[in-house]
């Protein structure tokens, strides 16, 4: 594993907990050598994570679409910035820079980022390793959620197990760093269960 890529809000969120979590997060990437891969903004958590790797001397490569930013919400202080087209365009760039995925607090654009990454692994579209970082409890009903997805039969077990947490994010990236790969998709004709 050589680059992670970091989904988080826009907004910092209330409370210094959320920025403290960033920077710890981005600073860790750092230490270990981890190119921050993310979505090339410089406002909320995300220039929060983004600041620390680079004043850790990390590597941080951005992702950012054109109409974010003409919007200046661009960071103009990264090792890379790639200026694309589209949200889609922004996401597909951001899955081929990185080599797994690791979703901070923040909105729903951040969970529709971890959900898709998610289900690509399920679709075999990779087999990239998914993570989240447990703030102060802020994922507890998501993953209370996920946790009911699988006792309905929605989800199963395996699936629901490749999401790997944590609230520490030396342990999270050890553990995304020791995933195995993922179980094979089988296409039973039930799909009800991804």
């Amino acid at each position: 594993m050589k680059s992670v890529c970091v989904f988080c809000g826009s907004h910092a969120g209330r409370g210094e907990r959320y920025r403290a979590a960033a920077r710890g997060f981005g600073a860790e990437l750092a230490r270990r050598g981890l190119d921050l891969v993310y979505g090339g903004g410089n406002v909320g958590l995300m220039a929060v994570v983004a600041d620390a790797a680079l004043a850790a001397g990390g590597r941080v490569v951005g992702v950012i679409p054109r109409f974010l930013l003409e919007r200046e919400v661009g960071h103009p202080g990264l090792t890379e910035l790639h200026v694309v087209e589209s949200m889609h365009e922004r996401k597909a760039t951001m899955a081929a820079l990185a080599d797994a995925f690791v979703a901070l607090p923040g909105g729903v654009g951040t969970l529709e980022e971890l959900f898709e990454a998610w289900t690509w692994i399920l679709l075999g579209l990779h087999a990239k390793p998914v993570g989240l970082l447990a703030v102060d409890n802020f994922f507890d009903p998501l993953l209370a959620y996920l946790d009911r997805t699988v006792e309905e039969g929605f989800v199963s077990p395996a699936h629901r197990s490749l999401l790997k947490v944590s609230n520490d994010p030396a342990v999270l990236l050890a553990k995304l760093a020791s995933a195995g790969p993922p179980p094979a998709a089988k296409w039973t004709g039930d799909e009800s269960r991804i």
